[in-house]
């Protein structure tokens, strides 16, 4: 097949799970025999198109766009005010790349797509010019990793909402993440005859507690002073209220109260940052939270959890969640929210002889406190749910099942 996909995020600039997902998917289409050529948003440095891993990259030049937006912009995106920015980029990044795709590709060099690709609501322009030009011999596909409503509690912007449902109206096909997220879209009145389910994956060779070299393990346990007798609990994600970080740091006394010798890491960066060190400080547990505030490698964060006892992402709301999955590989148990929109639980079984984990309540600091102390009484047992949490992803949610999964509902525009 040949594939157009638009994506925000993208090699070399990943932000979080969607530029995990973008890389680690468009790799296994063109190791499957399949054309890629994707278009991304350009920070100013990089390469306006290049070949990498066979994959074609676009990324054309943006253009600043803040000084025109206020003659015509609604009042919703008023509000967004220094954040207005932000979306501008967006819309000049959509804007050339649908062109260049269109106008380029297509009409001058005449090159072939079997299907269009958009990924979220940061790719939604292109997928609606795109759409309006080619109504009916181009096969768009929607692919819903979150929505505004699911992001925000509820509330968030207008505009974004629009823009998700139009393109949810004007694609051949959504596909999104979870059960739970498909239910959570036919609530918001999304088409549910064009809606299907693919799961994400996670790489089981790269996330293999068997090749994790050892000196790189002792390097991070002494770089953040943990001691051979002290627990660790594991928390990486965003520094955002939604991944419910504030309430695990709130969990702490209690877990500390049974297993004293106990630190949490937390590897994220977010707007949450400050205020979740100065809640470490009112709960006098500095010295028991280590905060890792940066962007780091790969191999930095399979060390990460190679170190750990327990991973917890006690979210409040999460479509899937690429990072349980990887705990899960690394045979770690994991401790997951599991209240409102959660993908988790799809991925995480909570009881009986494969059990991997335990859900909890992420909006709730005792529940937290619950489960990771279920996991810390009971290290024998801990260890069993480990390895059945690696032998679910090599079942269920390796990036090849996932592509051949994608690829299949693709297929399915294709035909006839």
């Amino acid at each position: 097949m040949h594939i157009a996909f638009f994506v925000w995020e993208y090699y070399p600039r990943l932000v979080g799970g969607l530029g995990t997902y973008a890389v680690e998917i468009t790799q296994k289409f063109v190791e499957m025999g399949h054309e890629v050529v994707v278009f991304t948003q350009n920070t100013g440095d990089l390469k306006t198109h290049e070949e990498w891993k066979k994959i074609d990259i676009h990324r054309p030049m943006i253009v600043d766009t803040c000084q025109i937006f206020p003659f015509f912009i609604t009042e919703d995106l008023r509000r967004w005010g220094t954040n207005l920015k932000f979306f501008c980029d967006i819309f000049s990044y959509n804007h050339l790349s649908a062109s260049k795709f269109l106008n380029q590709l297509i009409k001058k060099e005449g090159r072939h797509f079997d299907v269009v690709a958009i990924h979220d609501w940061l790719s939604t322009i292109s997928g609606l010019i795109i759409k309006s030009e080619e109504p009916a011999t181009l096969p768009v596909v929607y692919h819903v990793h979150s929505t505004e409503e699911q992001r925000l509690g509820g509330a968030g912007s207008e505009v974004v909402k629009h823009l998700e449902r139009g393109m949810a109206n004007g694609a051949d096909r959504i596909i999104t993440v979870s059960y739970a997220m498909r239910d959570h879209l036919v609530s918001l009145g999304y088409p549910p005859n064009k809606i299907r389910v693919c799961w994400n994956g996670c790489d089981p060779d790269k996330y293999n507690p068997e090749n994790v070299d050892e000196n790189k393990v002792e390097e991070f346990r002494k770089r953040h002073g943990i001691k051979p007798d002290e627990k660790i609990i594991f928390f990486i994600g965003r520094l955002t209220w939604v991944k419910g970080t504030q309430n695990l740091i709130q969990a702490m006394p209690s877990i500390l109260a049974d297993f004293p010798k106990t630190k949490l890491v937390v590897l994220g960066k977010g707007e949450e940052y400050n205020d979740l060190v100065a809640l470490t400080k009112r709960l006098n547990i500095t010295d028991k939270v280590i905060f890792d505030s940066k962007w780091v490698s790969e191999e930095e964060r399979i060390a990460h959890y190679a170190i750990s006892d327990v991973c917890v992402f006690p979210s409040l709301s999460e479509p899937f969640g690429i990072v349980s999955l990887e705990a899960m590989s690394m045979k770690k148990p994991v401790v997951v929210g599991a209240r409102g929109i959660s993908g988790f639980t799809e991925q995480v079984i909570n009881t009986g002889p494969e059990k991997c984990g335990v859900h909890i309540n992420g909006n709730d600091p005792a529940d937290i406190a619950w489960g990771v102390k279920e996991v810390l009484k009971n290290p024998e047992e801990a260890a069993k749910w480990g390895e059945n949490g690696r032998r679910r992803v090599l079942q269920y949610f390796t990036w090849k099942k996932v592509a051949e999964a994608t690829l299949a509902l693709y297929k399915e525009l294709t035909r006839g």
